[in-house]
C-alpha cells in the first residue's frame, strides 16, 4: 500500500485516466476489493491468535519461547509483529478502517493500483527485492507500546506477556500457510514493512535494497533443503520467495506431530494441498475428527501417522475410502470403544503399526500388507488375513494366548520375521506350527517366553535367533538349534538352565551369552565365526573355538577358567580380563602352531594364574611363540620363574617386578625397549633384539658377566644401559660394552666396582655415567678423567653418595671443564668448595668484593690457558664438611645457571660470582652466617631455616637485580615486619616467603 505510493512518486500523473468516470469507478471496485481482503486477512489472523491462546491455555508443547525457537527468530517476529499487535481491539478497528480510508481519495487508490501491479510484475521478475531491518528495535517498541497502551487486558486474556509475545511454531506454520496460497493482499508487503505504517518505521528502499538474481528453478532447488518452519521464515521476505515456498512440492508432508492444530485449520490445509502424501497428526487435538477430515479429502494420502487419542470405529470403515495409502501408524490410541472387534480392510495397505493401542480384538484383512506390529498392544484376539505378510511384531502381547498367537502367524505362510519376545504364553506346540507352515521363516525372537524349549522344534532356514532369558532353554535345546544350518547370530543371555553350548553351524557370525549362571562348557565350530561375547558365566571352565574368521575375542570375568583351546587363523585381539583360574597350559594357546598364529594383543588383567598378564600370581611359566604378537603387560606377576618370547613381534616389553624370575629367553626383532627392573634372581637371559636400544636390568643383582657379554653381541644399537645395583657385572662384562658404539647413558650406581678402566676404554661416546654409592671407588679411580682426558664426550657426571677423597674432588673439578652437569650430593669427604683460588687470591678476592666492580672487564681474568666451563648445574646436597663455599669470576663458570648446597649443615660462608646462575638453593643449612651474591640473572634464591640476619639477606640481594622468588620461611632472624626492607633492598622481588605468609 505504501509501497505503492512510494515507488510511483513523480510520476502519477501517467497513472491517473483521463475519463473521470473509468476513474472513479476503478476507485470503487479497488475499495471493494481491498476491503474484502483486509477482512479476510483478519478472520484468518485472529484464528491464530486463538489457536495461540488454546495452546498456551492447553500447556501443550505448541507454545514456543523465543529461546525455544532458536537464533534468529527475533526478525521473523517483527515480521509477525503486526499480526500479534491485533490483539488491540484499538488496532483492529484501524486494520479494519484502512480499507475504508483508501478510497477517501481517488489519487491515491489509483497509486495503489499502480503499485499493486509492479507488485504483480515483481512475483515474476527474476531479480528479487529484499530490504534489510535496520529499525527492527524501534519498529518493536513501537509495537509494543502501541498495544500495551491500548489494552492491558487482552495480553492476560490471551496468556501473553508484553515482553514475550513470540508464536509458537505451529502458529507461525499455520500463519504463513495461510499467506503463502493466500489473495492479492499480504499482511506484509512485498518490502518487508508494514502496510499503512509510517515511512520514519522503515528504512528508505533506496538505502537498503539488496537485488538477488535467483530464478524459481533456483529457488526451487534450494528450498527443497528447507524444513516447513524455514520455509515460513522464507515466505516473509518477499513475494517471489512466498510463491516459491508455496509450492506443493514442499508440502507433500504435512507435519502437525505434537501441534495445537484446530479442525478448521487442518481442513484449510487440506483444501490447500490436495495432493499431500502424508500426513502426521501424532499428539494433535481431536484426532479422530483430524483423521476424518483428512481420509475424506486428501485423495492421494499415501502414509498416515495418529496417536494419543481415542479413534472411533467410523475411521476404521472409512479407511477403504483412502485408496492410495501404503502406511498406517497408529501408536498410544484407543481404537474403537476398546470392547466390539475393529476390522482394518484395505486392498493397497502395505505397512501397519499399531503400537501400544488399547483394543478388545483386531481383523486385518489386508491382501498386500509386508509388515504388521502388534507391539505392546493388550488385544485378545487378531485375525490375520495378509496372505504376502513377511514381517509380524506381536513383541509385549501380554493378553494374546498361545491359541491367538499360533493361528495368527500360520494365517501368514509368507512370514520372514517374528517377534513374539515377551509373549509368555507361547509353548513349543506354536513354535512347531510355524516351523511348519511358515517354510520361510529367518528372523525370530522368542526373548522372555519361559514355556519354550525348542523340543522338537526344526527351523531350518533362520539366520537370527534371539531367546533372551527363555528358562527352558537348556543344552538338549542345541540340538534343535542345529538344525538351524542357515544361522548367523544366536542370542542366548540369561538362559540360567544352560550348562553346555556344542555347535557345529557353518554360517554362524555372532554368538552372545551373558550371565548364564549355569553354562560350563563351550564348544563352537564355525569357520564364519567373528563375534563371541562371553561375559559373566561363573560356572565357565572350557572353551574350545575353531574359526578362520575371528580377529577380537573377549572373555571377561569368567573366575573359573581353567581350558582354552582356540584355532583361530585370523585372532589378532584377546582380551581375558579376570579369568583367575587359567595355568600355564594358556601358552600352547598362543605358541607358534597353537592356532593363532596372526595374535597382536593379549589382555589378561587379574588373571590370578596366567595373562595380561598384569598381576597374575598363580603362573610359573610363560611361553610364547606367536610371530605377529605386539603387546604384553606382564607387570606383578610375582610367581613367574621363567618366560620365552621365541618369536614376537613386541617393540616394548615390561616385565615390571617378577622376583622369582630366574630364565628368560627374547627373540624380538623389532624390539626396541626391554625393562627387567626388580628381577631379583634372573641368572640366564638369552635376549636377541637386534634394534634394542634401551635395556634397563636394574636389581638383576644374579646378572653375571657371560650374559652381558652375550646381550651386547646381539644387541648392538643399544645406548641407553641401566645396571643400577647389579653388583655381579664385572670387569669382563664392562669390557664387552665395547659391542656398543652408540652406548651413550651408563649407569653403574650401587655396585662393588673397583677400577673403571674397562668403562674408559669401551665407551668412548659416552655423555652421561652414573656412579652413586659406588663405595669401592677409589681415590685414583677418576684419574683418567682429569689426567689422559678419558671420555671426552661425557658431559654429565654422578658420584653422588661416594668415598672420592677432596683432592680428588677438586681436581675432578678443575680439570674436566667439559662437564654439564656434576652431582657431588653426600660427599661425605669434601670440605670445602673453594674453586680457583687459594691463599692470598682468595684473601684478595674477598676484599674486593663490592657492588658492580667485581663485574668489570677489567677484573674479569684473561686467560689463554684455561678455557671457560662449560658447567650449567652443580649439586652439593647434603655435604655436611662443607664449611665455605666460594666460586669466584676466576673459575670462569659463565654458564652455571643452578647450584643446590641445601642440607649442608655446616656451611657458614658462602661467596658467588657468576653471571648466569639463575638458581641457587641454600635451605637448611642451619649455621649459613655470611652470603655475598654477584649474580645479576638470579632469579630465585632459597634460605629455608637459614640462621641468617636480615642485614646480610639485603646486603646480597642487593647486587641481584632480576630476583623475582625469595624464601625466608623458617629463618629465626628474619621476622615478618622485615619484608618491607627486603623488598627496598630488591625491587624486583615478586614473591616473598616466609614462615607466617607469603606476600
Amino acid at each position: 500500500m505504501r509501497e505503492g505510493i512510494s515507488e510511483n512518486e513523480g510520476n502519477t500523473e501517467g497513472s491517473f485516466g483521463n475519463n473521470e468516470e473509468d476513474y472513479t469507478e476503478a476507485a470503487a471496485l479497488t475499495d471493494t476489493r481491498r476491503d474484502r481482503n483486509a477482512r479476510e486477512s483478519l478472520r484468518w489472523i485472529e484464528e491464530m491468535i486463538r489457536a495461540m491462546q488454546r495452546t498456551r491455555g492447553g500447556g501443550g508443547s505448541g507454545a514456543a519461547t523465543l529461546g525455544e525457537v532458536g537464533p534468529g527468530f527475533e526478525m521473523e517476529a517483527q515480521f509477525v509483529a503486526p499480526s500479534l499487535a491485533l490483539r488491540s481491539s484499538a488496532f483492529r478497528a484501524s486494520w479494519l478502517a484502512r480499507g475504508e480510508s483508501s478510497g477517501s481519495s481517488s489519487a491515491v487508490a489509483e497509486a495503489e493500483g499502480s503499485g499493486k501491479e509492479k507488485c504483480d510484475r515483481d512475483a515474476h521478475n527474476k531479480r528479487a527485492k529484499v530490504y534489510s531491518c535496520s529499525n527492527d528495535g524501534h519498529y518493536a517498541a513501537v509495537m509494543s507500546s502501541d498495544v500495551g497502551d491500548s489494552t492491558p487486558s487482552a495480553d492476560r486474556d490471551l496468556g501473553l506477556s508484553q515482553s514475550s509475545s513470540t508464536p509458537s511454531n505451529n502458529e507461525i506454520c499455520y500463519h504463513n500457510f495461510m499467506w503463502n496460497n493466500n489473495s492479492d493482499e499480504n499482511p506484509l508487503n512485498s518490502s518487508g514493512g508494514r502496510d499503512g505504517s509510517d515511512d520514519s518505521l522503515i528504512s528508505k528502499p533506496e538505502d537498503v535494497e539488496v537485488r538477488m538474481d535467483l530464478t524459481d528453478d533456483l529457488l526451487h532447488m534450494v528450498f527443497s533443503f528447507l524444513d516447513h518452519i524455514n520455509l515460513c521464515r522464507a515466505a516473509m521476505v518477499c513475494r517471489q520467495w512466498q510463491a516459491a515456498s508455496a509450492h506443493e512440492d514442499f508440502w507433500r508432508c504435512l507435519d502437525f506431530e505434537n501441534r495445537n492444530i484446530s479442525v478448521e485449520q487442518f481442513e484449510d490445509m487440506s483444501r490447500r494441498y490436495p495432493n499431500a502424501t502424508e500426513v502426521n497428526i501424532y499428539g494433535a487435538p481431536s484426532i479422530h475428527l483430524l483423521v476424518m477430515k483428512a481420509v475424506s479429502s486428501l485423495r492421494n494420502l499415501e502414509t498416515l501417522t495418529l496417536g494419543k487419542g481415542q479413534l472411533g470405529d467410523s475411521f476404521f470403515h472409512a479407511l477403504g475410502d483412502c485408496s492410495m495409502l501404503k502406511n498406517l501408524n497408529v501408536n498410544d490410541a484407543t481404537l474403537g470403544n476398546g470392547i466390539q472387534e475393529i476390522p482394518i480392510n484395505h486392498d493397497r495397505l502395505c505397512h501397519l503399526q499399531l503400537t501400544k493401542c488399547r483394543v478388545m480384538r483386531i481383523s486385518v484383512r489386508c491382501p498386500r500388507l509386508e509388515n504388521l506390529s502388534l507391539k505392546r498392544s493388550n488385544m485378545a484376539q487378531a485375525m490375520l488375513n495378509c496372505p504376502l505378510l513377511r514381517l509380524l511384531d506381536i513383541g509385549s502381547c501380554h493378553k494374546l494366548t498361545d491359541a491367538a498367537i499360533r493361528s495368527a502367524a500360520i494365517s501368514c505362510p509368507q512370514l520372514a520375521s517374528l517377534d513374539m519376545s515377551n509373549c509368555s504364553c507361547v509353548t513349543d506346540e506354536t513354535l512347531r506350527e510355524i516351523s511348519l507352515t511358515c517354510a520361510n521363516l529367518h528372523i525370530l525372537n522368542a526373548s522372555y517366553c519361559p514355556n519354550i524349549s525348542l523340543e522338537s522344534v526344526r527351523l531350518s532356514m533362520l539366520t537370527i535367533l534371539k531367546l533372551h532369558s527363555c528358562e527352558g532353554i537348556n543344552s538338549a535345546s542345541m540340538s534343535a538349534i542345529m538344525h538351524s544350518y542357515m544361522l548367523e547370530v544366536l542370542e542366548l543371555d540369561n538362559c540360567s538352565l544352560l550348562t553346555s553350548v556344542s555347535l557345529d553351524l557353518p554360517r554362524l557370525q555372532n554368538i552372545r551369552l551373558v550371565h548364564c549362571r549355569k553354562f560350563a562348557d563351550l564348544n563352537l565350530r564355525s569357520i564364519m565365526l567373528s563375534s563371541i561375547m562371553v561375559s559373566n558365566c561363573p560356572a565357565l571352565h572350557r572353551i574350545n573355538i575353531t574359526s578362520n574368521s575371528l580377529q577380537k575375542l573377549a572373555l571377561k570375568k569368567q573366575e573359573n577358567l581353567t581350558t582354552l583351546a582356540l584355532q583361530c587363523q585370523s585372532l589378532q585381539e584377546m582380551d581375558l580380563t579376570d579369568c583367575e583360574s587359567l595355568t600355564n597350559s594358556i601358552c600352547d594357546v598362543f605358541s607358534d602352531g597353537g592356532g593363532c598364529p596372526k595374535l597382536k594383543s593379549l589382555v589378561l588383567d587379574n588373571c590370578e594364574s596366567v595373562f595380561p598378564l598384569v598381576g597374575c600370581r598363580a603362573i610359573t611359566a610363560l611361553d610364547l611363540a606367536c610371530p605377529s604378537l605386539e603387546l604384553v603387560c606382564l607387570d606383578g606377576c610375582d610367581h613367574l620363574e621363567k618366560a620365552s618370547f621365541c618369536p614376537v613381534a613386541l617393540r616394548l616389553l615390561n616385565l615390571g617386578i617378577c622376583p622369582k624370575l630366574n630364565m628368560l629367553s627374547i627373540e624380538a626383532p623389532f624390539m626396541v625397549s626391554l625393562e627387567l627392573k626388580g628381577c631379583g634372581v634372573l641368572s640366564e637371559a638369552t635376549i636377541n633384539c637386534p634394534l634394542l636400544a634401551s635395556l634397563d636390568a636394574s636389581f638383576c643383582s644374579q646378572l653375571k658377566d657371560d650374559c652381558l657379554s652375550a646381550t651386547t653381541a646381539s644387541c648392538p644399537l643399544i645406548g641407553s644401559l641401566i645396571l643400577m645395583s647389579c653388583p655381579s657385572v664385572g670387569s669382563d662384562g664392562l669390557f664387552s660394552l665395547r659391542r656398543l658404539p652408540h652406548l651413550t647413558v651408563l649407569d653403574l650406581s650401587y655396585t662393588f666396582l673397583m677400577n673403571l678402566q674397562p668403562v674408559f676404554d669401551s665407551c668412548l661416546q659416552l655423555k652421561v655415567l652414573k656412579l652413586q654409592a659406588c663405595k669401592y671407588l677409589t681415590d685414583t679411580s677418576l684419574e683418567p678423567l682429569y689426567k689422559d682426558g678419558a671420555l671426552p664426550a661425557l658431559q654429565e657426571l654422578d658420584l653422588s653418595y661416594g668415598t672420592l677423597c677432596q683432592s680428588a674432588i677438586e681436581k675432578l673439578l678443575a680439570c674436566c671443564r667439559h662437564l654439564t652437569h656434576l652431582s657431588l650430593n653426600g660427599c661425605v669427604n669434601m670440605h670445602d668448595l673453594n674453586w680457583g683460588c687459594s691463599g692470598g687470591e682468595l684473601y684478595e678476592f674477598l676484599s674486593k668484593f663490592s657492588s658492580a666492580a667485581v663485574f668489570s672487564h677489567e677484573n674479569l681474568p684473561v686467560s689463554t690457558e684455561q678455557p671457560n666451563r662449560l658447567l650449567q648445574n652443580l649439586n652439593c646436597v647434603g655435604c655436611p664438611n662443607i664449611r665455605k663455599a666460594v666460586i669466584p669470576p676466576v673459575a670462569r663458570c659463565l654458564l652455571l645457571s643452578s647450584l643446590n648446597l641445601s642440607l649442608s649443615s655446616n656451611l657458614k660462608e658462602v661467596y658467588v660470582v657468576c653471571f648466569n646462575l639463575c638458581f641457587l638453593n641454600l635451605s637448611n643449612c642451619c649455621s649459613l652466617e655470611m652470603l655475598k651474591l654477584e649474580c645479576p640473572r638470579l632469579t630465585s634464591l632459597f634460605l629455608q631455616s637459614c640462621n641468617i640476619d636480615e642485614e646480610t639477606v639485603e646486603a646480597a640481594i642487593s647486587q641481584c637485580g632480576m630476583l623475582e622468588t625469595l624464601d625466608v620461611r623458617f629463618c629465626p632472624k628474619i621476622c615478618s615486619i622485615s619484608m618491607g626492607g627486603l623488598r627496598a633492598a630488591c625491587p624486583s622481588l615478586k614473591r616473598i616467603f616466609s614462615s607466617l605468609s607469603a606476600s
